[in-house]
């Protein structure tokens, strides 16, 4: 039973089941489906098919249109295809591999309707989750349910402010986790001096499904119910009860739904608390301590994501035994037993690392890309040499079809040998067939891609940036999580300059994103970028709010190129200059994260590199900003602005195919869940995992 039970017309009833899996979410057709029921609607519900059948007045009519009903069968025959789908690469390679990878993540990022994300962890996580319903991995993804969500932004006077909403799960595309006998699950943890209920929620996501806690319900008091209201939000306090929540609640939630995963995958610390609560299960049957955490471990991996001390959680002493008081009891072991697995010598003295306890309690250890590794073996050598472990590297991808634009996918069938790129997305080989298409189609494509994404993103544009973007200018865009590291600001060190390179209608810029609530620096670069946007550089620069998923669809889709700036090596790997590349816009980045792995001199352009590592930040940041100012004098305006009498600018579009050509095979979800499957998830499964 759903909220939208009885209310669908028999001929078209099966609009349900559709809305209440997120395989629409990435099947054009279907999103075309529940548009063409009411398109003003569609957008104003933010893509929301759950909030649209409550809302819309036209299921009748619809049920009566031929062409509609048509169309709905169509998407139909695609979803159940999909779904009873059995000739799929995880049945060949693993057909014993049968019980699932349980992948826990603070946060999924699986579509604009499910506002439980802020950035690139949980994009990575949602694409994560969807290639592996791609492959037929058997997956389930364990999250919390954020009763606000992330924050919608508002920009005033170059101020962001902070908006929260309620989240109504009734009308979002989620449902209650059911027992296995069909009850609602309602799971405990402690608390101190309390317990917490948590109410359990599942998403479904092709033929995987996300478990999401809730702690805002009526068992629980009015402050305890706000545990869950915000992603990243709170103080200490509310970061450990949420943690305790994902770790310890989310394997209580897996048990009450009846699955018994093979393998456990730590996606960041935050969700360490699990394997606490799996050696309590083991000790708790007769184990020994020693044996349960070597048992946990052998069966647990973990993926890093944070090239910088600073950014993996750790808890004091006081508060960590407030939240933990009882836990040594349980698990058969002493206090410093405990605290052994986590301890950690912080420059504020000793605290407990929920990093530190993920590698103690994981067998299978990665960063997200080559550099990361590297930068990850040096701030972590110390224990991965005490426990006798090592780290390795699976280079973070893209779910292609989650980020594609539709125009270019149509194109790209058009030339393909057949659709059998669209089954084999990582494998380099069913790409070439982008040399063959001819300029002008690449080109007129990607224009009309671009023309739909900059009207959109004209309506996001902030208080403060007048005007709207043209489509004849070089569009060049920035747009993700707003941390100081990544250096929103760099273009701003020579405003002039940087005005003499756009000249009149030639080059824009767009940029975008969120600044955690808390992060008063990288606040300060939105209002920098904002008075830059009003004053010497009016008319160029832009800014627009509320940074989410549609937005960086339309972005990432529709802009000529990507501009990546971190200070090297902070970019532990970043994502969203793949999904650019994909659409064909090329990348005009720091060699720093993934793109190292990626350039070759053909398909983009690399800022900086050349001049060592002795200089200062300040010197840093002046090196690489006249680097970037050179290459778009010398480089990328003349060549996108060289068009010859064809109008098409033939070198531009060169580069527009090698973006595509070495990028989406090699930085697609696809290849790299293949790549967790062979690596971490099939060596480290349990016994049980395979029957």
């Amino acid at each position: 039973m759903t909220h939208l039970t009885g209310r669908l017309p028999r001929r078209i009833e099966r609009l349900s089941e559709l809305a209440y899996n997120l395989f629409w979410s990435w099947h054009p057709e279907a999103q075309r489906l529940f548009e063409r029921l009411d398109p003003g609607l569609w957008e104003r519900c933010e893509h929301n098919p759950v909030r649209l059948l409550l809302e819309t007045e036209n299921l009748p009519s619809a049920a009566e249109d031929a062409g509609f009903v048509d169309l709905y069968h169509g998407v139909m025959r695609a979803f159940d295809d999909y779904m009873r789908r059995r000739d799929t690469w995880m049945g060949r390679v693993y057909p014993d591999f049968r019980a699932p990878a349980a992948y826990f993540s603070a946060e999924f990022g699986l579509h604009e309707s499910l506002p439980i994300y802020s950035g690139g962890l949980g994009v990575l996580a949602g694409d994560h989750v969807k290639s592996a319903s791609d492959l037929r991995v058997p997956l389930v993804g364990v999250g919390i349910l954020y009763a606000q969500g992330y924050f919608r932004q508002r920009i005033e006077g170059g101020v962001q402010r902070e908006v929260y909403e309620p989240f109504d799960p009734r009308s979002r595309p989620i449902l209650p986790a059911r027992d296995p006998d069909g009850g609602e699950v309602v799971v405990e943890v402690s608390m101190p001096g309390r317990t917490l209920y948590l109410k359990v929620w599942e998403v479904r996501v092709g033929i995987c499904r996300v478990l999401l806690l809730d702690a805002d319900i009526p068992q629980n008091s009015v402050e305890d119910r706000t545990l869950t209201a915000r992603l990243y939000g709170g103080d200490a306090r509310t970061r450990i009860a949420q943690e305790i929540i994902l770790g310890v609640g989310g394997v209580r939630a897996l048990r009450a739904v009846g699955e018994r995963p093979a393998v456990f995958h730590m996606n960041e610390g935050h969700a360490a608390f699990l394997s606490l609560e799996r050696v309590r299960e083991l000790v708790a049957a007769g184990m020994s301590f020693k044996e349960a955490v070597r048992r946990v471990a052998a069966s647990t991996v973990f993926t890093t994501h944070t090239p910088v001390p600073a950014g993996h959680d750790a808890f004091s002493p006081g508060l960590f035994w407030e939240f933990m008081q009882g836990w040594p009891e349980a698990l058969r072991t002493t206090p410093e037993g405990l605290w052994a697995l986590g301890r950690r010598d912080e420059e504020w003295g000793e605290t407990f690392n929920m990093t530190v306890l993920a590698m103690r309690l994981s067998s299978g250890r990665n960063a997200v890309s080559a550099i990361h590794r590297k930068v990850t073996e040096d701030m972590w050598g110390d224990l991965l040499r005490e426990i006798g472990g090592r780290i390795d590297h699976i280079t973070n991808g893209i779910h292609t079809w989650s980020w594609l634009s539709p125009e270019m996918a149509e194109l790209f069938d058009e030339y393909a040998s057949g659709r059998a790129w669209r089954e084999a997305v990582d494998d380099a080989g069913a790409w070439s067939f982008v040399e063959e298409i001819p300029a002008s189609e690449l080109w007129e494509t990607h224009r009309r891609v671009k023309k739909r994404a900059l009207s959109f993103a004209s309506r996001r544009i902030g208080a403060g940036s007048p005007g709207g973007l043209d489509p004849g200018a070089l569009t060049i865009g920035f747009a993700r999580r707003f941390a100081t590291y990544k250096r929103a600001t760099l273009l701003l060190q020579d405003p002039k300059r940087l005005r003499a390179i756009c000249g009149e209608g030639r080059v824009q810029f767009v940029f975008a994103g969120k600044a955690h609530p808390a992060d008063t620096p990288a606040k300060g670069f939105i209002r920098e970028l904002c008075r830059a946007a009003e004053e010497e550089l009016s008319g160029v620069l832009f800014v627009l709010e509320d940074y989410d998923m549609n937005l960086a669809r339309h972005l990432v889709q529709g802009v000529d190129v990507w501009l990546n700036n971190p200070r090297p090596p902070l970019e532990a790997s970043g994502t969203s200059g793949q999904k650019a590349a994909l659409n064909g816009a090329p990348n005009l980045s720091v060699l720093d994260g993934w793109w190292p792995e990626a350039y070759d001199g053909t398909n983009g352009w690399a800022v900086g590199g050349e001049e060592g590592t002795s200089l200062s930040q300040e010197e840093r940041d002046a090196a690489d900003a006249d680097a970037l100012y050179r290459l778009l004098e010398e480089a990328v305006v003349p060549l996108y602005h060289g068009a010859g009498p064809s109008g098409v600018p033939e070198g531009w579009v060169e580069v527009m195919r090698r973006a595509v050509v070495t990028v989406a095979p090699a930085f697609s979800t696809q290849r790299m869940v293949r790549d967790y499957v062979h690596r971490l998830y099939a060596p480290h499964a349990s016994s049980e995992g395979f029957r």
